[in-house]
């Protein structure tokens, strides 16, 4: 046995022997478990096949990767947004939330072990490309993706600026599979774009929850506010496939003065609540929240806080029921867990984990005829995702002006082309009338 090998061995039990102590005081006054004494023997087994691969298999092995490889299927074991993370993926993902990264700009998640498009990032090349929710990615530069892990296909999709990516994926509405060769960008995370639809009617897109995005959403929302009086807002959160649970609290407190916004709950039953906070800017105008079967996690937490709260009225479909919190539990070695640690909870203490928030109005989204895309066949939920947590029941554009032509022209393309934004901007235009209509004698 190495000396590499026997320290590896000797901290584990040392490990075991530390944890053994600990319950051995904590059980002065009862005995120590069945289950407990199991996993010391389990224990034991790991350390005899670390032993025997380190000793008889055929080429020699990396210790530190034998034992990562363990972490990571142990924590994979657990949900499909549990995750194992090495120094550097830790790294890359403290640069998602802060600054930039080079990719192709998708969420992706596990679908009976297939690697599922979850949402394209909004502008990313693989939106540009035509990459949609629901597609299933069986192969990555002609490699196979069966039993891959999320981090492994991170890592193949990502790379330099300007260099090529090939995905093959599968789709309902496709008879035969479909080649995507994709050129890497830049991928910013500028999340936040505002326009006006109408002189009177405002438009927020938020495309991902990022550490900025409370800030440039009341930026953008106070451009529109300004020398007008709104008579609503539309706040656009389709194919949103979450981020920082901070910023969604923050992006809901801008629209609600009072009230609870979320509610978070540990396995011990411990409870926090975010509540809201008086703004000094007042917003009376109506609120129509947007959402799908790609809106999920924060913009799950930002829909069920408005809806609960009788601050907005949502529009769609059911969205993608993901109701658990993940920490971000930074390691010694400099490594790191993204460790579900928690569930949230609605205002009204509804749990939407794997059930969704259901819309006010449920309205599909209608393709354009020359997209003929079927929104409701590509849609992969949070139900849909291999181990998935049960439910516990008994580059972006910076903001420019709101008269700026290019925006002018964007408004009416949407409109135009997006039935679900029109239909909430025929209810905000009428919404004066139809509030003013007396019910019963």
């Amino acid at each position: 046995m190495t000396t590499k090998f026997k320290k590896i061995v000797f901290d584990i039990i040392l490990i075991s022997l530390l944890i053994g102590g600990i319950l051995f005081i904590d059980s002065r006054h009862s005995s120590v478990k069945a289950g407990q004494n199991n996993m010391y023997q389990q224990i034991e087994v790991f350390t005899e096949v670390l032993r025997e691969v380190e000793d008889n298999y055929v080429e020699q092995q990396d210790s530190q990767k034998l034992i990562q490889g363990a972490i990571r299927g142990m924590i994979q074991s657990l949900d499909p947004h549990s995750s194992f993370m090495t120094k550097e993926e830790y790294q890359e993902l403290m640069v998602e939330t802060k600054g930039s990264f080079y990719g192709i700009g998708i969420e992706i998640g596990l679908r009976d072990n297939i690697l599922t498009v979850v949402s394209p990032i909004e502008g990313s090349p693989a939106s540009k490309a035509g990459l949609q929710t629901g597609d299933k990615i069986i192969k990555i530069d002609d490699k196979p993706t069966n039993d891959m892990t999320l981090n492994e296909a991170v890592k193949l999709i990502r790379g330099q600026k300007g260099t090529k990516v090939r995905l093959t994926v599968i789709r309902e509405t496709a008879e035969k599979p479909i080649d995507f060769t994709i050129t890497r960008d830049e991928i910013p995370l500028r999340s936040v774009r505002t326009f006006l639809l109408t002189p009177e009617i405002g438009y927020a897109r938020i495309s991902n929850f990022q550490s900025k995005t409370s800030k440039d959403l009341a930026s953008g929302v106070e451009d529109l506010e300004a020398g007008r009086k709104l008579k609503g807002l539309i706040l656009d959160l389709r194919n949103n496939p979450g981020g920082l649970l901070s910023q969604s609290i923050e992006v809901s407190d801008l629209f609600l003065d009072t009230g609870t916004i979320v509610s978070i709950k540990d396995r011990r039953a411990v409870q926090h609540t975010e509540t809201a906070k008086k703004d000094s800017k007042e917003r009376r105008y109506p609120i129509i929240v947007l959402v799908n079967g790609g809106s999920a996690s924060a913009s799950e937490i930002v829909a069920g806080a408005l809806q609960d709260n009788k601050r907005a009225l949502i529009l769609g479909t059911k969205t993608f029921g993901k109701g658990s919190v993940q920490s971000i539990i930074k390691l010694s070695d400099g490594s790191a867990l993204r460790l579900t640690t928690a569930r949230y909870y609605t205002p009204s203490g509804k749990s939407i984990q794997a059930s969704g928030i259901s819309p006010d109005i449920e309205i599909e989204y209608t393709p354009p005829p020359e997209e003929g895309k079927d929104e409701k066949k590509q849609l992969v939920r949070e139900e849909d995702l291999k181990g998935h947590i049960t439910n516990d029941k008994p580059k972006s554009e910076e903001p420019v002006a709101p008269d700026d032509a290019k925006q002018d022209k964007l408004a009416k393309l949407l409109v135009e082309k997006d039935n679900q934004v029109r239909y909430a901007m025929q209810l905000l235009q009428s919404w004066d009338v139809f509030s003013k209509i007396k019910v019963g004698p």
